[in-house]
C-alpha cells in the first residue's frame, strides 16, 4: 500500500540551522552584540549527537546545500511531496540545549524558534514545529513555552533524552505543567547534553557506541518520568519518544512491571503498573524501526507494543534510517495499522493539529 494515499502526518523531520550567523537577525540587540564580540557567531554549535559528516546524520540523496536538513527546497520535495504528507512536525536538534550558560542557551532557543517560524513554517502551510527550550533552566524554559505557545503552529515542546539530571525530577515539572496547560506534548528526542557519559561504563570510543546508547537513555528517561510521579502529578501530559527505536520497549515494560510489584511501596503515587502509564501517556515514532526483516518477528513486536495505538509515522528526514521509499514495512503500511500509524494516532496525540 502506498503511504502517499493517506495524507500522512510526519511527526519527526529535522530542519537544520545553517549557521549561527543565520540566527543573528532573530536575536535582540544585546545578544546580537554579545555573539559578535565574543565570536559566538563564528561557531556553528552543531549538536555532537548528529555530527554533519556522520553517515546517519544525512542520507546520501538527502544531502543538499549546507549541513543535512538545511536545504528547504530539498526537504519540501523529498520529505513532504515524496511521501504525500499533509503535515510535518519540525524538530531542530541544536547544541543550544547542551550549553552550560543558561542565558545564552535561552537566547539561542528564542532565535531558533523565531528563525524556524520565519524561514520554514511561513514558507509551507503543511509545517508545524516543536518549541526548542533551554532545558538547563526550567524558569527560562517555561518563559519560552509561554512566548511561543501563542502560535498554534508550535505543537510540541522539545528536549533531549539525556540531560544533567533524570527528567522525572521535580525541578523539571514546571516545564511539563506549562506544556500540558497549552496542549503541547513533551517530545523527547534521541540525544544528550553530555553532562555524563552516555553509557554506564563510561565514554564510548566510536559514534556507533554513542548512538546505540541512546536506547538506554530512553529507557532511563521513561522510567524516571513514571517512577518519580510525573504522570500521576500531571495526568494530562503526553510524551512522544522521537527516534527512540521500538524493539527495546516490550522487555522494558515486562521488567518494570515485574519489579514495580515488589518495590511499589517506595513510590505510592505509581498506583498502576508502569505499562499502563506508558499506554495512556506515551507514543513512539516508527523510525528507526529497529527490528529484523522477518515479518513474523515484526508481527509479534507489533502485538507486544500495541503498535496500532503507540506508533506514529515519521520519516526522520534527513537522517539515514531507511533507503528509498520504504519508510514503513508492509505490515504497518497496510490496514488495520496504516490509517492509525499514518494519521489517526498523531491527531489523538497532538491536540493542536486539530486546529489545522
Amino acid at each position: 500500500m502506498d503511504v502517499r494515499a493517506f495524507g500522512a502526518i510526519d511527526c519527526d523531520v529535522h530542519p537544520s540551522v545553517p549557521s549561527t550567523r543565520a540566527l543573528l537577525p532573530y536575536l535582540d540587540a544585546h545578544w546580537r552584540e554579545v555573539f559578535r564580540v565574543r565570536g559566538i557567531d563564528t561557531q556553528d554549535f552543531e549538536s555532537a549527537c548528529y555530527p554533519a559528516a556522520a553517515p546517519l546524520s544525512g542520507r546520501p540523496d538527502w544531502r543538499g546545500e549546507g549541513p543535512p536538513g538545511a536545504d528547504f527546497d530539498l526537504f519540501r520535495r523529498e520529505a513532504l511531496d515524496r511521501f504525500g504528507s499533509r503535515i510535518a512536525i519540525c524538530n531542530v536538534i541544536h547544541g543550544a540545549q547542551a550549553l552550560f550558560n543558561a542565558d545564552i542557551a535561552a537566547a539561542f532557543c528564542k532565535a531558533i524558534n523565531d528563525w524556524l517560524a520565519a524561514e520554514w513554517l511561513d514558507r509551507d502551510p503543511r509545517l508545524r514545529a516543536s518549541i526548542v527550550v533551554p532545558w538547563q533552566d526550567p524558569a527560562l524554559a517555561v518563559a519560552e513555552i509561554e512566548r511561543r505557545a501563542v502560535d498554534p503552529r508550535f505543537v510540541q515542546v522539545l528536549v533531549l533524552a539525556m540531560g544533567e539530571t533524570p527528567p522525572g525530577r521535580r525541578h523539571h515539572w514546571p516545564i511539563y505543567e506549562a506544556a500540558a496547560h497549552h496542549g503541547l506534548p513533551l517530545g523527547i528526542h534521541a540525544g544528550s547534553a553530555y553532562r555524563h557519559a552516555p553509557t554506564p561504563g563510561g565514554w564510548p570510543a566510536s559514534y556507533l557506541g554513542d548512538y546505540i546508547a541512546f536506547g538506554n537513555g530512553f529507557e532511563s528517561a521513561l522510567l524516571s518520568l513514571i517512577a518519580e510521579g510525573v504522570f500521576a502529578h500531571i495526568p494530562e501530559l503526553r510524551v512522544v519518544l522521537l527516534e527512540s527505536g521500538v524493539s527495546w520497549l516490550p522487555g522494558f515494560l515486562w521488567r518494570t512491571d515485574k519489579t514495580w510489584r515488589g518495590v511499589r511501596s517506595e513510590i505510592p503515587w505509581v498506583k498502576d503498573p508502569p505499562s499502563d502509564y506508558v499506554r495512556r501517556h506515551v507514543r513512539l515514532t516508527a523510525q528507526p524501526l529497529d527490528v529484523p526483516d522477518d515479518p513474523a518477528v515484526l508481527a509479534v513486536l507489533a502485538e507486544q507494543i500495541d503498535a496500532g495505538t503507540l506508533l506514529l509515522f515519521a520519516t526522520d528526514f534527513p537522517h539515514w534510517q531507511f533507503d528509498g521509499d520504504n519508510v514503513l514495512p508492509p505490515l504497518l503500511a497496510a490496514e488495520p495499522f496504516a490509517s492509525r500509524v499514518l494519521v489517526e494516532n498523531a491527531l489523538a496525540t497532538y491536540p493542536r493539529l486539530s486546529l489545522s
